[in-house]
């Protein structure tokens, strides 16, 4: 019997993070504790957002709306990186940015957890910015899966081309 397989991955899906954008940006514009304090979400390029306010507290505020329709449409807050909010005149911006990919750092972490922890017979091939992982046993997989899952990682992970 052939080996079966898995690829972990780290990826956004660009256009739940559209969607979770919007609407945190409709939100926003009808909430009462947000008129007239210039508060304001929007992309900045492919994968930057900029947030914009009158005050530190209401810039939080707005990155606190898009980090919960983020989770709702089921995005890890681990791929988005904000900095910390900054004076732009009158206003208060708050920059972010969404990453992609797993490192050769991140994935080499991942392979020796995999090869320390997991079940015996499992192999680990890093491919670019995605790791391969097969075995002859369908119940090892599952296993390096909830594995990986309860890894506390620095990053998001996600499992496809499960065969």
């Amino acid at each position: 019997m052939a080996d079966s397989s898995f690829d972990i991955v780290s990826k956004l899906d660009h256009q739940e993070a559209d969607n979770a954008l919007n609407q945190a940006a409709k939100e926003i514009a009808n909430r009462y504790d947000f008129k007239n304090t210039g508060a304001s979400i929007e992309w900045k390029g492919e994968d930057g957002i900029e947030i914009t306010a009158n005050a530190d507290e209401r810039a939080l505020a707005v990155l606190d709306v898009f980090k919960e329709k983020l989770i709702k449409r089921g995005i890890s807050l681990k791929t988005l990186e904000t900095g910390e909010p900054r004076q732009s005149g009158k206003e208060v911006k708050i920059n972010g940015t969404f990453s992609e990919g797993i490192s050769s750092e991140q994935a080499k972490k991942v392979s020796k957890l995999i090869r320390d922890e997991g079940p015996k017979g499992v192999k680990v091939q890093i491919q670019g910015d995605e790791l391969r992982v097969s075995s002859k046993k369908r119940d090892d997989l599952q296993a390096v899966i909830a594995l990986v899952k309860g890894a506390d990682l620095d990053f998001a992970v996600q499992f496809v081309n499960y065969r």
